[in-house]
């Protein structure tokens, strides 16, 4: 476990080991995750029917804990971007990111000026209420914050290179299911449509040193990725993960009491 921050991690390709949370928004998460030796967390509310209220509050709750999120928004649209970063968020993992002009557009929502052109406000809950120079608080956040770019498209595989050369992309992230999708063999990981395709965004990754991630449903497949290049690895979701455990523990009851 990493006690460094989204961005350092991000700096780096060495392994960053994590979990997606779809379904859970107790108090404790963030403590829990810390325990259980996450390197960081992604809080889905794409997929998950979370809104901004919810996000500022689990934020807090994952701030407390010192664990670090990327919050995985359900659009390109700045109004999407800008609101789960003021509410805490330390990055943003953005959908169907497929050429290096939405890439641009981003980084402009992301960013503070000079680089982009994000709305300011200052002693809220992205910078812990605390007080200080303007300057020095819009060059923080812009250096601090990170940003996933999902590459779930074939459109965004074909423009890879320039995706992963624009600076302030920190990470780029493949949406397998969306890309087998639009590939053609929706599910069909093993088809070499996807695996050429994972090839190509790890080449890029490479070639920019730019870190790759993606979502693994179990352990050997965590331990196959990384061996692909894969360095931010979010292990399952909280909803599966229980769910299995709890699961697998009753068919044991089950079996023993017969």
């Amino acid at each position: 476990m990493s006690d460094a921050s989204l961005k350092t991690m991000a700096g780096h390709r060495e392994l960053k080991a994590g979990h997606f949370l779809i379904e859970f928004n107790t108090p404790g998460i963030g403590y829990i995750l810390k325990q259980a030796t996450c390197d960081f967390a992604v809080f889905d509310t794409e997929h998950s029917g979370y809104g901004i209220e919810t996000v500022k509050t689990v934020m807090a709750y994952m701030r407390a804990a010192d664990m670090p999120t990327v919050v995985r928004v359900p659009s390109r649209e700045y109004r999407d971007i800008a609101r789960v970063l003021d509410a805490g968020a330390d990055g943003v993992m953005l959908p169907m990111v497929s050429t290096a002009e939405e890439a641009k557009s981003i980084v402009h929502s992301v960013k503070y000026t000079p680089v982009g052109g994000r709305g300011v406000i200052l002693r809220s809950a992205h910078d812990r209420y605390t007080a200080g120079p303007t300057l020095e608080k819009l060059a923080q956040a812009n250096a601090e914050t990170v940003i996933f770019a999902q590459i779930e498209t074939a459109a965004g595989v074909e423009n890879v290179q320039q995706i992963a050369a624009i600076e302030e992309v920190d990470c780029l992230w493949i949406g397998h299911f969306d890309l087998s999708c639009s590939l053609g063999i929706p599910g069909e990981f093993d088809h070499p449509l996807f695996t050429d395709a994972i090839a190509e965004v790890s080449s890029a990754c490479r070639a920019t040193n730019t870190s790759l991630g993606r979502l693994a449903p179990d352990v050997a497949s965590s331990i196959e990725f990384h061996k692909q290049g894969f360095d931010f690895i979010a292990y399952s979701a909280d909803a599966w993960v229980w769910g299995d455990a709890v699961k697998a523990a009753l068919g044991e009851i089950r079996d023993g009491c017969r």
